[in-house]
């Protein structure tokens, strides 16, 4: 097992232990609005991400937006193989954190320390609900 490079403490968390790459954003995520729900590629215009594949990634967003038919497009993008392996919000909501949950997807919210001062887009790392821990494990060749 590899050391771990940082520890970001989170206060809420469900799901399975999963490692994957990170992927940062700035901005809130929907994954109904936002996402392109056949190929799991942001695609609203403008949206910080656009463009940006979170299929098997380690979504990192500092809020949740949308209700109720959010929380369902997350088991239609699980269903479809393109979900990513965690979400991982500074903030989210009832309605996504039950979606996530029914689609059996790990998910977090808060955090000690914010993300983005420690993780970089393509960095690995490891999210444990149970230990309720975000593990930066290694650095991204790219930067």
């Amino acid at each position: 097992m590899s050391d771990v490079l940082a520890i970001i403490q989170v206060d809420r968390a469900f799901g399975d232990v999963v490692e994957g790459e990170a992927v940062m954003s700035e901005e809130g995520f929907s994954p109904r609005y936002d996402l392109d729900r056949w190929t799991g590629v942001i695609s609203k215009p403008g949206h910080k991400l656009e463009g940006t594949q979170i299929k098997d990634k380690i979504c990192f967003f500092p809020t949740a937006k949308g209700g109720i038919a959010a929380g369902w497009a997350y088991y239609d993008i699980k269903c479809k193989g393109i979900a990513p392996r965690a979400l991982v919000f500074g903030v989210t909501n009832p309605v996504m954190v039950q979606g996530a949950v029914f689609a059996n997807m790990t998910i977090t919210e808060g955090w000690s320390q914010r993300p983005h001062d420690v993780i970089k887009t393509g960095d690995w790392v490891r999210v444990d609900p149970n230990r309720r821990v975000i593990e930066l494990l290694r650095r991204s060749k790219a930067g």
